[in-house]
């Protein structure tokens, strides 16, 4: 009797876990925050149980305070990570590794939400305040895992898919000495490489250019545009074509430098949206908790 299996099917089930180990290593750098955040979770959820099967949760009442105290301490556990920055370059006070309070930034900012949400319960806001606050918590939270992911996934692309390593900064710097050169060897050529010059490389060469595509597969969006150009080359000399080649490797690079221009943008444009709004929520939460004592 054959078996379905084989005694070299269950050699390979070590290194298929090993593989799947290491894919999840690449997203979760600490498993053990990880299961800690599960574990709070699982006890957000077994309270919510409980609040629905003996009372209703409401902002003022003692189960609704208990979850604002604990989202209000969450949040400002997750801030104290700039304050943690600051100080490991004033001074050398062990208060802990980088990495830890990176972890509690985004695991707590999470769970920070899951309690603001157990704090309104099911109602939606009475005020426009009230309103403000939880729409502004949403975005935050949502905005940090956005962050999480974008700074997981396009340091891997810029590694993994281009030759080119540039500074934000000097990308439209750049791109004007390609554009000078391309503009001189397409000068130097016949009629048929200027028109395609002028046709299909000078207006892309003007400024970067943000696409799409680079967060997918930047390799796969710049041999795209490259093979644009391979239909002119049955037309040339052996003179335009060693042109061509080079103005082909010229383009090569100002492409990449689009994909680092889009890429890079992304994680700044992340942080404007996401840090100047968290502060904003941290002055509204300290209103209400104010407020909420004194009245």
């Amino acid at each position: 009797m054959k078996l379905p299996f084989s005694s070299r099917s269950f050699g390979r089930l070590p290194r298929r876990a090993a593989r799947l180990a290491a894919s999840a290593g690449r997203w979760v750098q600490r498993p053990d925050w990880l299961a800690a955040f599960a574990v709070a979770l699982g006890l957000c959820l077994v309270a919510l149980l409980i609040n629905a099967l003996v009372s209703e949760v409401r902002p003022g009442s003692g189960w609704g305070r208990t979850y604002g105290t604990l989202a209000v301490l969450l949040m400002l556990a997750a801030a104290l990570l700039g304050v943690r920055r600051r100080t490991m370059r004033l001074s050398r006070l062990p208060i802990g590794k980088t990495q830890d309070w990176v972890q509690l930034h985004v695991y707590g900012g999470t769970l920070f939400l899951v309690l603001v949400l157990m704090h309104t319960g099911p109602r939606l806001p009475r005020t426009a305040f009230s309103a403000w606050l939880l729409a502004l918590s949403v975005w935050v939270a949502a905005s940090g895992v956005l962050g999480v992911a974008l700074r997981k996934w396009v340091p891997r692309l810029l590694t993994s898919s281009l030759s080119l390593e540039v500074l934000y900064e000097r990308i439209p710097e750049l791109i004007a000495g390609v554009r000078t050169r391309c503009e001189a060897l397409a000068a130097a050529g016949s009629t048929p490489l200027q028109d395609m010059f002028r046709r299909r490389l000078a207006p892309d060469l003007v400024r970067p250019r943000a696409r799409l595509i680079y967060f997918v597969d930047p390799k796969a969006g710049i041999q795209d545009r490259l093979r644009e150009l391979d239909f002119l080359r049955r037309l040339l000399g052996a003179e335009d074509q060693a042109r061509l080649d080079e103005l082909q490797s010229l383009y090569k690079a100002k492409l990449e430098m689009d994909a680092h221009y889009t890429l890079q943008r992304a994680l700044r444009w992340w942080l404007y949206g996401h840090v100047p709004v968290s502060f904003v929520l941290l002055l509204l939460a300290a209103i209400h908790v104010v407020t909420v004592l004194a009245y």
